[in-house]
């Protein structure tokens, strides 16, 4: 799986996208990334990419020429239509699902604005899906960018060395992951929960499911409720 990211700071996406377990898959081949500078496609010859907004107002906004020539870029490079996904907090909220089937394309362009926005015309021409990370605004599209292309990946086979690491944990059948603990048996007067210890797997996973309801219910009743929505 390939990621464009559509950017004003190449450097911000480069410097954590080489890291850690993206970085080693990577080099595995199982994803890559390429981020592509904007300012390398305006015909500006002072790189700009920005005006004034029409009708007045405060800060600046991305021009639409530069943002369709980088894509259309993209999409000669692939070889074909290359989902074009806006960041922006007027999306739809990303969530696990949308994870699990953004996983399923073969590569995904994402497109990170900046300043006030981003011409309205570039976006009716190239944009097939609108994403949030959350209701907050934030200076621009990298770090949500990155956000998702971290919990996408975690959706693609050979990403995680451990196959069940990107199943058993949060927010899989709308719970939350059950509490975890490694050595030593004691610390702080804290003990293991004793059923861990036992080696019964059966009871085990018992325990790590009703822990999972528990703490739904506590944290995120919203998502309690969806749970209950679905066992019924």
């Amino acid at each position: 799986m390939k990621f464009y990211i559509l950017t004003l700071f190449p450097e911000m996406i480069e410097g954590v996208l080489n890291t850690s377990i993206l970085g080693r898959a990577k080099n595995a081949g199982c994803i890559s990334f390429e981020a592509i500078n904007i300012r390398d496609y305006t015909l500006d010859k002072h790189k700009k990419v920005d005006d004034y907004p029409y009708g007045g107002g405060a800060g600046m906004v991305m021009q639409a020429q530069p943002i369709y020539d980088a894509y259309q870029a993209v999409c000669e490079k692939a070889g074909h239509h290359v989902k074009c996904i806006y960041l922006t907090p007027q999306g739809q909220l990303f969530t696990q699902p949308a994870a699990k089937s953004l996983a399923l394309e073969e590569d995904i362009c994402l497109l990170c604005g900046h300043y006030e926005g981003i011409d309205e015309r570039v976006l009716e021409e190239i944009v097939d899906e609108y994403y949030s990370i959350g209701d907050y605004v934030l200076t621009g599209g990298e770090l949500p960018s990155l956000v998702m292309i971290d919990a996408i990946s975690r959706m693609v086979p050979g990403v995680l060395t451990n196959s069940e690491s990107g199943e058993d944990e949060s927010l899989e059948n709308n719970l939350l992951e059950y509490p975890q603990y490694s050595r030593p048996e004691t610390w702080n007067g804290k003990q293991v929960p004793t059923i861990l210890l036992s080696g019964n797997h059966k009871k085990v996973d018992e325990w790590r499911h009703e822990k999972s309801i528990e703490r739904t219910k506590e944290r995120r009743p919203d998502l309690y409720a969806k749970f209950l929505e679905n066992e019924c």
